[in-house]
């Protein structure tokens, strides 16, 4: 019984033109390889969903959400080792020796990008997206004890400074455990302006001392 248009072999019975197991009246894949696995639609199956059919797939288990490249595999953007999902610091500079963060190993994890309202612990819009992509590789790193540092210019009073920092620290840990990361990784201390990097005398050097950081603790 024939669909009425259906194409037929000789002997009446459905083509099946890529030799699939699917006729081609229910085949919606009709050039799928020869020894493919398909499935009821008769196209071929992408058993990880990442978007690479598995028989071009050299990593068919990526995690679901993983970003791959046309082989499948998770993508490791800088090259360092680590890939993206767990890189911490996704744009290290080649050559650089680096730890399962994907970050430099001689340097604290500088948040790039993230700060705060003058004067306040609140944290910028544009510092929030920032910290989404932190904790979405912190959060697959379960060994890590990091402290989340605060640090300030050396404008204002030394007290209200310390306070501040201290402050800032303690917005960024929380934020990022509202994010999946454990709190038991994160530890929040506020260091004022006694740990300066730049030239407090000059307004570009002030803003690179206004700094929020991560430190390795083991």
């Amino acid at each position: 019984e024939s669909p009425e248009g259906a194409k037929v072999n000789e002997e009446g019975c459905e083509l099946d033109s890529d030799k699939d197991g699917v006729v081609d009246s229910k085949d919606k894949c009709q050039e799928s390889p020869e020894g493919a696995k398909v499935n009821e639609e008769g196209c071929e199956l992408d058993s990880d969903k990442d978007g690479v059919v598995d028989s071009k797939d050299k990593c068919p288990n990526s995690p679901e959400g993983a970003k791959v490249n046309e082989e499948g595999c998770e993508l490791d953007s800088d090259k360092d080792g680590v890939l993206d999902a767990k890189d911490v610091c996704p744009d290290t500079k080649a050559g650089a020796k680096v730890d399962a963060t994907g970050c430099n190993v001689a340097a604290p994890i500088k948040l790039e990008g993230v700060n705060f309202h003058s004067g306040s612990d609140k944290l910028t819009d544009d510092s929030l997206s920032i910290l989404n992509g932190v904790a979405a590789s912190l959060a697959e790193h379960h060994d890590l004890r990091l402290e989340v540092a605060g640090h300030t210019d050396s404008s204002g009073n030394d007290a209200l400074n310390l306070d501040l920092s201290q402050r800032r620290a303690e917005a960024v840990r929380s934020y990022l455990i509202s994010n999946g990361v454990s709190a038991d990784i994160l530890t929040a201390q506020g260091y004022g302006e006694v740990n300066p990097i730049a030239d407090n005398s000059t307004g570009a050097g002030r803003a690179i001392n206004r700094r929020v950081e991560l430190g390795r603790l083991n």
